[in-house]
């Protein structure tokens, strides 16, 4: 990732991380879950009043990393006690596999054990095999297996994944 930079999310980029999060959800879901449920799940996520609100709430943190100088992923995590959740971790299609997924991962968990978190667990579309291989790479094991009920009609069919800090 020699030629990325990294930095936590400014207000200015806000509306930028939910532009981002459309071009990957767009390349990533339309197989594993339906457009509308995209759309709300898009919707509520990356609402830019939500992003706000986080932003200012010392129990959550966002990154942002960029690469000449466009906006090439970024990473959010959510700080419970002795647990953090990485609640989002995307990079743009035309960055992956490039260091940058694995960057954003290092600053959550730099983060995390600052925070005296012990462990690091997210969730996971059961058929995106792609991110759970990334995530078993980078240590993670699946703990668990469950449908979320999300409202609107809609479930996240996820597996649930852990991994110590």
């Amino acid at each position: 990732m020699s030629d990325a930079s990294l930095h936590r999310l400014t207000r200015q980029e806000v509306g930028a991380v939910s532009a981002l999060a459309r071009i990957v959800w767009q390349a990533t879901y339309p197989a594993l879950i339906s457009q509308a449920q995209i759309d709300v799940m898009l919707g509520d996520r990356y609402a830019a009043d939500r992003m706000l609100a986080q932003l200012d709430d010392p129990s959550h943190a966002w990154w942002v990393a960029r690469r000449n100088p466009a906006m090439a992923g970024f990473a959010h995590a959510v700080l419970d006690g002795t647990d953090c959740k990485l609640d989002k971790l995307y990079v743009h299609p035309d960055h992956q596999r490039q260091g940058i997924g694995a960057a954003l991962l290092r600053a959550v968990q730099d983060w995390a054990r600052q925070r005296q978190a012990r462990r690091l667990w997210l969730q996971v579309n059961r058929g995106n095999a792609q991110a759970i291989a990334a995530y078993r790479k980078y240590g993670f094991r699946i703990v668990e297996s469950r449908v979320f009920d999300i409202g609107h009609g809609f479930v996240m069919d996820d597996h649930v994944m852990e991994l110590p800090l």
